[in-house]
């Protein structure tokens, strides 16, 4: 399976701070915010990740993260001229994608918590799409998903008025290959952007789109906002001090999935040593 992590988009809602630079670049306390992500995906047992990015911003991550192969996995990069919507990621990434299945994630979406490997492991290779469900207090600022009893979706919709149910569709989603021809066959909405509620439709219509249920146990963080951001921060940073354990960790991830050796993590963890987090990676197990 492949996988996108979308970091394009101007980041209006954290301007001042996005006018040099994108937010996918920005620190969550103590990683570039697209690590988080990344991570997220690697654990997922996907290792081919096309990094979609804004122009200006391409050569920032190329530098950043290289070609993936200190990490064991192949790391491509395209760019998003506008920000023209989520699903334009399965065109841009048409290529990249080939005959392979797909998970996208957003790139300010951070994942936490017990279990949540296991999780995405269990969804990664689809018939259909895969969407998350997430229980949260304010559903109707989010795309809402409605379910039965084995996990089949009723109905999915984009910010509603009176939500059905409290399960918002966080920013990751699994799908088969069929997700390019969707993305083809889809049209703008009155925001101009290509909806990626509209390529869920399309999968319900089939009867094609299945969701699985994040529990209490597993945090799920954006961090498209002041606010959030800050956040975001926090909650890794409490976790971190408390328990020792580092939250999106690439390299982490990399090693414990078995993607690299520990003779590979410790050459990584080498010239980090002065900050700590390479201290971290010459410590684990």
């Amino acid at each position: 399976m492949k996988g996108i992590v979308l970091a394009g988009g101007s980041g209006t809602r954290l301007a001042p701070l996005t006018l040099a630079i994108s937010k996918q670049l920005m620190p969550v306390y103590d990683k570039p915010m697209i690590y988080y992500p990344i991570s997220t995906l690697l654990i997922s047992g996907i290792r081919d990740i096309l990094i979609i990015t804004t122009p200006k911003d391409a050569q920032l991550f190329k530098d950043l993260l290289g070609d993936g192969g200190r990490l064991g996995c192949n790391f491509e990069y395209a760019v998003q001229e506008k920000p023209n919507g989520i699903a334009e990621a399965f065109l841009i990434g048409r290529n990249f994608i080939g005959n392979d299945k797909v998970a996208l994630i957003l790139g300010d979406n951070l994942f936490y918590g017990s279990g949540l490997s296991a999780l995405l492991q269990k969804n990664n290779d689809p018939n259909g799409g895969v969407v998350f469900g997430y229980h949260v207090n304010n559903p109707n600022r989010y795309g809402v998903v409605d379910f039965d009893a084995n996990g089949k979706v009723v109905s999915i919709e984009e910010k509603p008025l009176e939500p059905k149910t409290n399960y918002a569709v966080p920013g990751i989603y699994f799908y088969d290959n069929s997700v390019v021809e969707i993305a083809e066959l889809i049209r703008p909405s009155k925001r101009g952007e290509l909806e990626i509620t509209d390529i869920n439709k399309v999968y319900l219509e089939k009867e094609a789109l299945h969701v699985s249920i994040l529990d209490k146990g597993i945090a799920w963080l954006d961090t498209g906002t002041f606010s959030s951001l800050m956040q975001a921060s926090q909650f890794v940073q409490v976790i971190e001090e408390r328990q020792g354990l580092k939250i999106g960790s690439i390299e982490e991830a990399a090693y414990t999935m078995g993607y690299i050796s520990k003779e590979q993590l410790h050459k990584i963890a080498k010239p980090l040593l002065k900050s700590g987090y390479g201290e971290y990676l010459m410590k684990l197990n």
